[in-house]
């Protein structure tokens, strides 16, 4: 991106709902916090999705080899 490519969209954002501005703040901040530090760090969230999955897995909640082909087989076709 240039950096008239930049001040135009920032030009734009001014007209955004606050809402929307607030969301492109924190998301920026996000990135430039990532790009500060020496790794990225999961979310709360991220880490409860995590340790829902090993859980799983060691409950021996694991697809099949056929059911994982088949999700690839979908995804592949869209």
């Amino acid at each position: 991106m240039t950096a008239a490519e930049l001040k135009n969209l920032l030009k734009r954002i001014q007209e955004w709902p606050e809402a929307a501005q607030d969301e492109l703040v924190a998301v920026a901040e996000q990135i430039e916090n990532e790009l500060r530090s020496d790794g990225y760090v999961a979310t709360p969230e991220e880490l409860l999705a995590i340790d829902a999955a090993i859980a799983s897995i060691d409950a021996g909640e694991i697809a099949t080899e056929r059911e994982v082909e088949a999700a690839f087989a979908k995804f592949r076709s869209k």
